[in-house]
C-alpha cells in the first residue's frame, strides 16, 4: 500500500536486467559443476523480482537487492586481483567476501528477511496466496544460500591453511594463468617455438631464440 518510487522503479529494472544477462551468459561461459544449481538461482531471481513487483513488494525486494550486491562487490574485486596476479590482495578480498556473504545471506536474510515476510507481513496483511508463493521462492532461495556457503567456507579454510586462494571450488579448470604457472618457463618458451615452427634468427613474434636457447641450456 505504498507508492512505487521512480529511483525504486529504475532500480529493479536494472537488478532484472542484471540477472537476465546471467541468465543467457550461463550457456556460452565456462561451464561449472553448479551450473543446474546457478541456472535455478537466476530463474529464482527473476521471478522473485518480477512477482515483488507486481505485488508491490518493493520494499523488501530492496533489501534483498542490497544484501546480495552486497558480498558481490567482493567477490568480483577478488577475482580481478587474482587474474591481475594480486595474490595477497585477492586472498584478503576474498576472505572479506566470505565474512560478508555468511553475515548477510545466513545471518540478516533468514533473521530479517525472512522473519520479517515470513511473521510481520502476515500480522499486517493477513492471508493471501502471492504470499506463500513469495516465501516458497524465498526458500529455495536460502537453499542455495546455504549451500554456497558451505563452499565459501570450503575455499576460504584452504586459503588460511595453503595461504592463498585456490582454484575454484565448483570447476576443475579456473582458468588459464592456472596453468601458466605450473608449466616451467624454459618449457613453455621451447613448446611455443616448436608449435610455431619459426627457428629463424628473429624467432616467434620478433623475440630472439638466441635467448631462450641459451636460458633453456
Amino acid at each position: 500500500f505504498q507508492p512505487l518510487m521512480p529511483d525504486l522503479h529504475y532500480y529493479y529494472i536494472v537488478e532484472l536486467s542484471f540477472y537476465w544477462s546471467l541468465m543467457f551468459s550461463q550457456f556460452i561461459d565456462v561451464k561449472r559443476k553448479d551450473f543446474g544449481i546457478m541456472f535455478t538461482h537466476h530463474i529464482v531471481a527473476v521471478t522473485l523480482i518480477s512477482f515483488s513487483y507486481v505485488t508491490n513488494l518493493t520494499r523488501v525486494g530492496t533489501l534483498i537487492f542490497c544484501l546480495h550486491d552486497a558480498a558481490d562487490i567482493f567477490l568480483e574485486a577478488a577475482k580481478m586481483a587474482y587474474y591481475c596476479k594480486c595474490q595477497k590482495l585477492s586472498d584478503l578480498l576474498f576472505l572479506t567476501f566470505a565474512v560478508v556473504f555468511i553475515v548477510s545471506r545466513l545471518g540478516i536474510h533468514p533473521l530479517w528477511i525472512l522473519n520479517t515476510t515470513f511473521f510481520e507481513l502476515y500480522e499486517a496483511l493477513g492471508n493471501f496466496p502471492a504470499l506463500w508463493v513469495f516465501n516458497v521462492l524465498l526458500i529455495v532461495l536460502q537453499i542455495l544460500h546455504c549451500f554456497w556457503s558451505y563452499l565459501v567456507i570450503k575455499t576460504a579454510y584452504k586459503a588460511i591453511s595453503k595461504g592463498k586462494v585456490g582454484k575454484d571450488a565448483r570447476s576443475d579448470v579456473e582458468s588459464s594463468s592456472d596453468e601458466e604457472e605450473t608449466v616451467p618457463r624454459s618449457k613453455a618458451l621451447h613448446s611455443t617455438i616448436a608449435t610455431n615452427g619459426t627457428s629463424g634468427a628473429n624467432g616467434t613474434n620478433g623475440y630472439l631464440t638466441g635467448g631462450t636457447c641459451s636460458e633453456e641450456h
